[in-house]
């Protein structure tokens, strides 16, 4: 192993007390603008009689001068020149050659330059100037390599070339142990405060080598000498790490306490962090300082402020930025167009966006933009656009990059496409969890082979970040394989990700979702720091769960805490108490959301009181507060209250409902399914053949119900009555044991949830072909007893499925977990947590 070799006696080399950086020649260069600069290279004449010193003196000088104004063409003429003139070249010339070609990422022109140098020539600053080339080209194991064979030829290393090697360990994470060994031979050596570029390559080791937010705040804090650049570099690396909080944290204390002023990319730092915590206030705070430090013209920065002000559900604000961006990058399209499909009914304006971006054809999109589009079009009613979408996403090459396979297997899901959805998610896992970290194992246990490390790791990377784990967690919750989330859950740990903080808000969301509600208060009570979005996930998955009175607990929690609930937070509240029917409480949280914390009620939230409303029978109620509203109810809001005119059999209501719904959203399937469903359930069989016929000559299609579940890291999907699973027989052999066991029990089909016009034999018979049931006999074939059962479907619950299920519970002793379009039931003996009532 390389951290073996560092394993030197550190009596070898001499310590300093007070380290001096390498004398360098006097600084001579002019302030020559490129043009004065080509005209000089261009009339240098290597040939004059002057002497060879000079001539190498003024080479020297302008050779420098393309390397620090990145003129690397008219560097490379001036190579050619001295190439051409036989003039011996000096270290300091060979030195600023090697420097030219790492910075043009030609590494095999550096390396042969330094290989031509002889011990004469070769000085500490060439060894560093090739470390640092290698460390910068992805080959940190011919850093580390070269680093240690300057030791064995007897040059002690200063705090440049300490930083070159340091860099080198912090771009690989399997480099990371050697790196700590580094580091406490820089310690030894007396290097840490001799520059401030040591610890800030430090800092970059901890956080990019392993992870380790706290090992490399602990250097910032013993840094003697920080600039601004390292004020900026500590903030930028805790927002990278999940630590908004930090972040903001320590801008705060930069202010205060540091006579330092904060430039664009410290500004876009702290905007991030304001985006990421949803700090409304303060980032308008910071556009004020923006404005007046003369910023707004930068391009990075109106980016910041557009993601800002979009994330704190200001889009507003964030189309008026944009719309002032003289210059406007991909980064600015994306913020705006994501934070218009963020939801509140904005996606059409989001995929307009889209469509103006590419007629204008100035900026092409990325990964990122696709992502929000793809998310937009969830809530489109015509599915073509996202079909489109995923055209070009192929076209470009996009579909395999996490943010994008992400919002694909999400759109796919959301629309019913599930076998769509999984075989996105299979290209994800495989090509992030199974490709790539079996390159990094392998390699990792041979690591004492340069030309397998090389060949492999510069090539393919250092494994997933943050944020791939993010994207495979929120892919996982949303197809409910619970499978693959803990896998990617234990390597999440293993890899050292275990206190970011969006990979565990993103953990509370697949568990949530996956029907394992204690696993995500267990990562929720482990986390050492929690935003809003943190809080905000466990109160809506117990809400979802129908464990309201746990979320109320959560949200009083997080009040004391004095973390400030957004307008999301609220959605959840609602929520929770819109499943059990808390309406005292519901009227509470709805008045005081404006009142305490100025959130204004979308239409989400009114959307949450008419289901509580409705559900609880109180339609009358109902009505008089959606004519209420201060804005025009839209289809969800209507859709929500026929769901509760069907469970209350108010068909008059229900068909004042539905005719609302279509004069908003004519081509709407569901409206005319759940009024169909309502005149079935009364029996008005030649409505419900109208309906149907209606839909049939519009080409309106109905949503078909299906099941499924996870078994041995495979999903198992099923239709009503499907006959098409290897394991059919069995499943129905179980399914009419079950039928025999439950019915001694008491359970009574009921006939009502068939909604076609036949005989009440046939009906039963119906009943026991529903997916729900097929998904639970399955199971109970196929997984060990104890193991809790859990079943996903696209559709709400049948009612009669529910009663079933519940009695199956009893005569198996299983507990057995749904998650419906609605929300989770989790039934055992005999009960569900729901009380029956959803």
């Amino acid at each position: 192993m390389v951290s073996a070799s560092l394993s030197l006696p550190l009596s070898n080399f001499p310590t300093h007390e007070n380290p001096k950086p390498l004398s360098s020649p006097k600084n001579l260069t002019s302030n020559l603008n490129p043009s004065q600069l080509q005209n000089a290279i261009s009339n240098l004449d290597l040939t004059s009689n002057q002497d060879t010193h000079h001539k190498l003196i003024t080479s020297s000088i302008l050779l420098k001068s393309c390397i620090r104004s990145h003129n690397f063409q008219l560097a490379k003429l001036l190579h050619l020149k001295l190439t051409e003139s036989r003039l011996p070249l000096d270290s300091l010339l060979l030195n600023s050659l090697i420097t030219l070609y790492s910075k043009c990422g030609d590494w095999p022109h550096a390396l042969s330059i330094f290989q031509t140098m002889d011990n004469t020539k070769r000085d500490l600053v060439s060894w560093s100037a090739i470390i640092a080339c290698f460390a910068n080209n992805n080959m940190e194991f011919k850093a580390l390599l070269t680093f240690l064979d300057m030791l064995e030829n007897g040059f002690y290393p200063n705090e440049y070339c300490f930083t070159a090697v340091i860099r080198a360990c912090s771009n690989a994470r399997f480099c990371f142990t050697t790196g700590v060994a580094v580091f406490g031979f820089l310690l030894k050596t007396g290097y840490f405060d001799s520059h401030v570029c040591v610890g800030c390559a430090l800092i970059d080791m901890f956080v990019k080598g392993g992870g380790d937010v706290d090992s490399a705040y602990m250097v910032f804090e013993k840094m003697r000498e920080r600039n601004v650049v390292t004020w900026t570099l500590m903030i930028t690396r805790f927002m990278q790490l999940g630590f908004a909080g930090d972040a903001v944290d320590l801008f705060l204390r930069m202010l205060v306490m540091t006579e330092y002023v904060p430039d664009r990319f410290t500004l876009t730092s702290v905007l991030s962090a304001c985006a990421e915590m949803e700090l409304l206030s303060l980032g308008k705070q910071l556009h004020s300082w923006v404005i007046r430090s003369g910023l707004s013209s930068d391009v990075f920065v109106e980016c910041s402020l557009v993601d800002m002000y979009a994330k704190c559900g200001s889009v507003e604000n964030s189309r008026k930025v944009f719309d002032r961006m003289p210059d406007r990058n991909v980064m600015s399209w994306t913020a705006l167009i994501t934070g218009y499909a963020q939801g509140s009914g904005r996606e059409q304006e989001a995929i307009k966006l889209f469509c103006e971006m590419m007629l204008q054809g100035h900026v092409a999109p990325n990964c990122l933009t696709f992502s929000g589009a793809l998310k937009a079009c969830v809530n489109l009613p015509d599915f073509d656009f996202g079909e489109q979408l995923h055209s070009q996403t192929i076209k470009l090459g996009f579909d395999g990059v996490n943010y994008v396979g992400n919002s694909l297997v999400n759109m796919y899901a959301r629309s019913g496409r599930m076998d769509c959805a999984r075989k996105f998610f299979d290209i994800l896992f495989k090509k992030n969890l199974i490709s790539i970290n079996t390159v990094v194992d392998e390699n990792t246990e041979i690591l004492n082979s340069e030309e397998a490390f090389g060949h492999e790791i510069e090539h393919n990377g250092t494994g997933p970040n943050a944020f791939t784990y993010a994207c495979l967690l929120s892919a996982a919750a949303c197809i409910g394989t619970i499978g693959k989330g803990e896998q990617v859950h234990a390597r999440v740990v293993k890899s050292g990700f275990g206190t970011n903080l969006r990979v565990n808000n993103a953990l509370i969301s697949m568990y949530s979702k996956c029907g394992n509600e204690e696993a995500a208060l267990q990562v929720f009570n482990d986390m050492r720091e929690r935003n809003v979005i943190s809080w905000t996930s466990i109160i809506n998955g117990f809400a979802k769960h129908g464990f309201a009175t746990k979320a109320l607990e959560l949200f009083n929690e997080m009040l004391e805490t004095c973390i400030t609930p957004n307008d999301v937070t609220y959605i959840a509240v609602l929520s929770a108490c819109s499943h059990v029917g808390l309406i005292d409480e519901a009227w509470k949280h709805f008045s005081s959301m404006h009142l305490n914390h100025g959130i204004v009620p979308r239409m989400e939230h009114y959307a949450c009181m008419v289901d509580l409303l409705g559900r609880s029978g109180l339609l009358s109620e109902a009505i008089e507060f959606i004519n209420s509203m201060p804005f025009d109810a839209d289809a969800l809001v209507w859709r929500t209250f026929l769901g509760s005119c069907r469970v209350h059999h108010n068909t008059e209501l229900g068909e004042y409902a539905a005719k609302m719904i279509l004069e908003r959203e004519p081509h709407d399937p569901a409206a005319h399914i759940l009024l169909s469903n309502l005149y079935a359930s009364e029996g008005r069989w030649d409505d419900v053949a109208a309906i149907r016929k209606n839909m049939k000559q519009r080409k309106l299609i109905k949503e078909a119900g299906y099941s499924w579940i996870e078994v041995d890291n495979k999903v198992h999907k099923f239709h009503v009555g499907d006959t098409l699973h290897p394991q059919a027989q069995n499943i129905y052999d179980e399914l009419d044991e079950l039928a025999l066991k439950i019915k001694k029990l008491g359970y009574v089909p009921n006939t009502d949830f068939v909604l076609h016009d036949v005989e009440d034999e046939q009906k039963e018979q119906y009943l026991f072909q529903h997916s729900e049931k097929i998904a639970v006999a399955f199971a109970l074939i196929s997984t060990p007893n104890p193991k809790p059962i859990r079943i996903f479907k696209n559709l709400r619950v049948c009612g009669d499925c529910h009663s079933a299920i519940k009695y199956i519970s009893v005569v198996t002793g299983r507990e057995i977990v749904v998650r419906d379009a609605n929300r989770f039931h989790h039934i055992k003996d005999g009960k569900c947590s729901c009380n029956d009532y959803w």
